[in-house]
């Protein structure tokens, strides 16, 4: 029996929309599978010729052949038989749930709106800044929406169409005829690449891709307490997103620049202090710098080098809780190179009330390593 019109077994005239051999497709879905007209012996066969008519109208290629060529088949797609073949493997639930729920492969739309990327700034501040924070304004080169095109990419007073080719889906069907049965599958449309749209006009600022580099300049706050490593978000001032999709994020990476006296320990600061023996050993009181300005400390008499003494609460605010770290001051007992005259006097005098040798002695050191070993 001659097949019947494709567009007759869909109840459509050949102008039909996309849209409207859907609609028609799910109606008669409904009225003829076979699940809901079991004492209907008609209605599988029914059910087959209009899944057959679908499957060819609702693709645009294997539709356009039709329109031309009939129930001829297309050459080397081994024909529109489908269910209609003996051994061709009969239908299921999926026939259905593929048209109603977006199955057969279609997947994701590829035109569909895409977040912006994240972008990446490295901020550069001071140990001072660190600790107490800082407000400050930085460029940045990133893609936003064109402002002669509104990001369409369209030249002025045109806007982009509709493809032909997948009505917009930005994806194609291909159907395979095998001895297993018909496959569909889809991959992205050649003709507009996944967009969906086609640009006949390309704007000039931007040759289409509205977008186009630009320079911002934002303004971001550095909480007090940052490190090194740390790295802060700055919600929505990403690359904009494309199809209006969401701008992505902005991250600031933070930098410390070495400090010429304070070193940073966590929270706490450390500070090298010079004193000379006299000091060390009589005791003194040093005017010491902070982050705060100047403080003072009492250095008592036989400060050892390498004597650490705190000041509290006067390091680095905590980042993520309270109150602040302390300062840390190591003292460096300074040698000095060159005694003479008076200096000199006075220290062999300290060295004799002391007991200790100085200056040269007949014996030499492996003498006096001698001695102590017992003279072995």
């Amino acid at each position: 029996m001659a097949k019947r019109d494709y567009y007759d077994v869909l109840g459509l005239s050949k102008d039909a929309t996309s849209e409207e051999i859907k609609k028609a497709y799910r109606k008669l879905a409904r009225k003829y599978h076979p699940d809901v007209n079991q004492s209907d012996q008609d209605a599988e066969q029914k059910f087959k010729e209009m899944k057959e008519a679908f499957d060819v109208l609702s693709e645009p290629s294997s539709r356009e052949h039709y329109d031309r060529f009939g129930h001829a088949p297309e050459q080397g797609a081994g024909g529109f038989n489908g269910f209609g073949q003996s051994g061709a493997g009969g239908f299921g639930f999926e026939d259905i749930f593929d048209t109603f729920f977006g199955g057969g492969g279609g997947g994701r739309r590829s035109n569909s709106p895409q977040r912006g990327a994240d972008l990446r700034y490295d901020l550069e501040i001071s140990l001072e800044d660190a600790a107490f924070g800082l407000e400050t304004i930085v460029k940045i080169p990133r893609a936003e929406p064109c402002t002669t095109c509104g990001g369409n990419g369209a030249k002025p007073g045109t806007q982009p169409e509709t493809c032909t080719y997948c009505n917009g889906s930005g994806q194609q069907q291909v159907v395979r005829n095998t001895a297993f049965g018909r496959f569909v599958s889809a991959r992205t449309c050649e003709a507009c690449r996944g967009e969906g749209t086609f640009i006949k006009e390309r704007c000039p600022a931007c040759q289409g891709s509205g977008s186009q580099q630009y320079e911002r300049q934002i303004e971001v706050k550095v909480p007090a307490g940052v490190d090194t490593g740390s790295r802060l978000r700055v919600t929505g001032e990403g690359a904009a997103g494309t199809r209006g999709g969401p701008p992505g994020d902005l991250y600031l990476f933070i930098h410390i620049k070495q400090h010429a006296l304070f070193k940073r320990d966590g929270d706490d600061i450390i500070v090298e202090m010079p004193v000379s023996f006299a000091q060390a050993a009589l005791g003194t009181e040093l005017e010491v710098p902070t982050l705060d300005g100047k403080a003072r400390i009492k250095v008592p008499e036989g400060t050892q080098p390498g004597t650490l003494f705190r000041l509290r609460g006067k390091g680095i605010p905590r980042l993520r809780g309270y109150g602040r770290g302390d300062q840390h001051v190591r003292v460096n007992v300074v040698i000095p190179k060159k005694v003479a005259g008076k200096q000199r006097e006075l220290l062999r005098e300290y060295a004799k009330l002391a007991g200790e040798e100085v200056g040269h002695h007949d014996k030499g050191i492996i003498d006096k390593m001698k001695d102590a070993l017992g003279g072995k």
